[in-house]
């Protein structure tokens, strides 16, 4: 007598899977820890993985670009226009 294969659920996580885990893993950008900590905390469910993975990004807010003081930029910007002014005054004769 033959036997069918049951088939997985389509909207729920299994983490003893190592293809679904990596899967999840490769599409939703987390690391083993971070998949592990949400599906403990909100359950198996894939969409909600999903939205919680999302709202996790949605949190962190990246860091500016390192912006030099205002008396760098003056100084600098100060330099700038002295040395166009010599080039400017060299050219008129």
């Amino acid at each position: 007598m033959r036997r069918s294969k049951p088939q997985p659920i389509r909207n729920k996580l299994d983490l003893g899977d190592r293809v679904q885990v990596r899967l999840i893993k490769k599409r939703l950008g987390l690391s083993e820890t971070e998949l592990t900590a949400i599906v403990g905390r909100i359950g198996n469910s894939i969409s909600a993985i999903s939205k919680e993975s999302t709202g996790q990004r949605a949190i962190i807010i990246p860091q500016p670009p390192q912006i030099p003081p205002a008396a760098v930029i003056a100084t600098v910007a100060g330099s700038d226009q002295a040395a166009s002014d010599i080039t400017m005054t060299e050219q008129a004769p």
